[in-house]
């Protein structure tokens, strides 16, 4: 009876202590569900790498995930001009600034900012990994509403072929692939754990969710 007890005892504390363990979108990312942006405004990436087309890749590819999630996204083709005009491209200059100036002229609720710090290809260009930091903050208070950072490889090879012909196949086809697929998949996978927005059907109704990693290292199938 009394190894019962403690086997009882020991299953419950285990239970609390996976339970508190959790994390939970609403408790990683309070803030995002005080300010609830509407209108995002997606900064050009800053390059830190080699790679000088990496910049246009990430930047022409995150409209699309961001509205799944429910946000309004200003058109980075008229962003772009206009940042352009005004000498606010290099996004490094406002990173670590106030955003007012971008919440009045555009009337957005908040800006997005990447910097892109490794883009490398690997075993016979079979891979490409790229290392890259996001940050979602408010453009009325500046502070953060959401962030996630890490390493995501992409693997070009089918896996289906073997020896020299095999190795010659997955360099030619990862040779003359879209690199924008790089991109995409980077955005997909960081964005799938932002909270949803006002045109999303979990719209406030996904504080609970567990939240995945912030900071990462993944590899996706292409």
């Amino acid at each position: 009876m009394k190894q019962l007890i403690i086997s009882i005892v020991c299953a419950l504390l285990l239970c609390s202590c996976s339970t508190s363990n959790t994390t939970t979108r609403s408790s990683l990312y309070p803030k995002i569900y005080e300010e609830h942006p509407t209108s995002i405004l997606v900064m050009p990436p800053v390059n830190n790498t080699n790679h000088s087309e990496a910049k246009e890749y990430f930047y022409s590819s995150m409209t699309t995930p961001l509205c799944e999630r429910g946000y309004y996204v200003i058109s980075p083709f008229m962003a772009i001009d206009i940042l352009r005009q005004e000498s606010a491209y290099d996004s490094e200059m406002f990173i670590n600034g106030s955003l007012d100036t971008f919440r009045k002229f555009f009337g957005v609720d908040a800006v997005l900012f990447t910097t892109i710090n490794r883009w490398e290809k690997q075993s016979g260009l079979s891979y490409i990994t790229v290392g890259i930091d996001y940050v979602l903050k408010s453009a009325k208070t500046g502070e953060v509403l959401f962030s996630r950072s890490g390493e995501v490889t992409v693997n070009f090879s089918s896996g289906n072929n073997n020896g020299l012909l095999g190795l010659a196949l997955d360099m030619i086809a990862t040779a003359t692939a879209d690199k924008i697929i790089v991109a995409r998949r980077c955005n997909n996978y960081i964005f799938s754990d932002l909270p949803a927005g006002k045109y999303s059907p979990q719209y406030d109704k996904d504080q609970n969710t567990t939240a995945q990693k912030q900071n990462f290292k993944v590899t996706i199938t292409k």
